[in-house]
């Protein structure tokens, strides 16, 4: 395999002997809940080769979440390993960058000034702090709003901000949790398709979770289906897709990974409580 065809397919960087960045092997957590043990992650194992786009999608509550804050090193596991780079993760994970839902901004300040707050944090001089700040700002599309307040931005511009927080600092690899869930239908496909350039360009390491069966269909390399709580792999579909796929065209073949995926989460949805739903784009065609 050339080095043209692994950055084509990246999830084919493994069979080519390519050792992963990230790998999970039997993690199993459990959390306290009313006094009394919940299993949240029941022996789950997998690996990420590096620049691979891979979506995690379940019903609600299964421990998607949990599993990336597993990677994020925000917890450990009760059982089981996380490697990242070859190394197990026992602390915070600093190579990685965390988006959620939540654009976690802090209000009093500037566009720029919530950019810049990771490199502060990491005390990187002021000059050269503002210079990757306005850099980052110029990449997702804010150019002219560095002098601007959160509240002054739309819900898009806003997480536009927040990803070039999670951007400034060069993390290897991006954990989403749903970044684009409380957008309106035509900003985060437009958002989804700006991802994409960012990933493509910066090469980075992407683990989603998202309730979209369509976002995980149009940004993906591999799918990984969960099942409902306590979470347990038990589809993976891998996406032959191009590597310049753009979110605002869909094919026939994303219609039928769509119904595969859709009967797969029926499926544990009919099985019993633990589920709870699989939200805005998880519905049946």
């Amino acid at each position: 395999m050339t080095h043209a065809e692994i950055l084509a397919h990246p999830a084919a960087a493994r069979s080519a002997g390519g050792e992963p960045l990230l790998a999970i092997a039997g993690a199993t957590k459990s959390f306290e809940a009313k006094g009394r043990p919940t299993l949240a992650l029941d022996d789950v194992s997998l690996t990420l080769a590096r620049g691979e786009f891979v979506s995690l999608i379940g019903p609600s509550g299964c421990g998607k979440t949990t599993l990336l804050n597993l990677v994020a090193g925000l917890t450990a596991p009760d059982r089981g390993r996380v490697s990242f780079g070859g190394r197990a993760v026992n602390g915070p994970n600093t190579q990685v960058g965390y988006l959620t839902q939540d654009d976690a901004v802090l209000p009093w300040r500037s566009v720029l000034g919530n950019v810049m707050l990771p490199l502060e944090i990491r005390r990187v001089p002021k000059p050269e702090r503002r210079e990757r700040a306005r850099a980052m700002i110029r990449r997702v599309g804010l150019e002219g709003f560095e002098s601007h307040y959160p509240g002054q931005l739309s819900g898009g511009m806003r997480k536009r901000m927040s990803l070039a927080r999670t951007l400034v600092y060069s993390p290897d690899f991006l954990l989403l949790d749903e970044p684009f869930g409380a957008l309106d239908a035509q900003t985060r496909v437009l958002m989804q398709r700006e991802l994409l350039g960012i990933v493509r360009d910066l090469n980075l390491t992407v683990m989603l979770v998202t309730h979209d069966l369509h976002e995980a269909i149009a940004l993906s390399d591999r799918i990984l289906v969960f099942s409902r709580r306590p979470a347990r792999l038990i589809d993976t579909v891998t996406l032959p897709q191009p590597r310049d796929r753009d979110p605002l065209h869909r094919s026939r073949a994303d219609e039928a990974v769509h119904r595969r995926l859709w009967d797969k989460l029926a499926a544990e949805l009919e099985a019993g409580p633990g589920g709870g739903g699989t939200g805005g784009g998880g519905h049946a065609p």
